[in-house]
């Protein structure tokens, strides 16, 4: 997985600021700090972050592309403009049905 980051006070169009890499995940920090972090992820199609869990509610916002998302065994399909929030502690996981960009905003309590 490949990390870089987003300069401030900049306009980014998130779909536009990150590349597809053929067979892997690409990462890109948007801010990061103690409280949480905002990630902005290109998966190929086939790729996925495998099931696990956090202690914190965690955001998915589809920017571009298809996937599934699966939360407690349940699948959600989301596309582009579509989002949907993994409660904390219980099981998630991601796969990539296209290729597919999304912004991941975890926020700690």
């Amino acid at each position: 997985m490949i990390i870089n980051k987003f300069e401030p006070a900049i306009v980014y169009n998130f779909a536009d600021s990150v590349d597809y890499a053929p067979g892997g995940i690409v990462s890109k920090q948007v801010i990061k700090t103690e409280r949480g972090n905002v990630t902005l992820f290109a998966f190929d199609q086939g790729q996925g972050l495998s099931e696990h869990s956090a202690p914190f509610d965690a955001l998915v916002q589809v920017v571009d592309g298809e996937c599934e998302v699966i939360i407690g065994g349940k699948p959600y399909a989301l596309k582009t403009n579509q989002s949907i929030i993994m409660p904390a502690n219980i099981p998630h996981a991601l796969k990539a049905t296209a290729s597919f960009k999304m912004v991941l905003t975890m926020i700690r309590s």
